[in-house]
């Protein structure tokens, strides 16, 4: 298995920040452009994992959190959004 080097995987992670970006700011074709604009799945996959992982990271910083318990946190407002969806979606 190939891995890739830092700097790729932070460009990525980058990039998958400017989705979600381009999401909240009403712009779906910039962000599809930018989902497009992965090499390949795996490289998509590891930038949005590594964006995960530092937003999680920012939030234990500030709360003083577990890292288990802001995923069991995040877990239970998934499961709340899918059992009750916000209005509009």
């Amino acid at each position: 298995m190939n891995h890739p080097d830092v700097a790729q995987l932070f460009h990525h992670a980058q990039q998958a920040a400017g989705v979600i970006a381009a999401k909240h700011r009403g712009d779906p074709a910039g962000a599809e452009a930018l989902l497009a604009a992965f090499p390949d799945d795996p490289a998509r996959v590891r930038g949005f994992c590594l964006l995960a992982e530092l937003a999680l990271s920012l939030v234990r910083a500030r709360t003083g959190q577990s890292m288990d318990d802001l995923v069991r946190e995040l877990t239970l407002h998934m499961a709340a959004a899918v059992l009750d969806p916000p209005p509009g979606r």
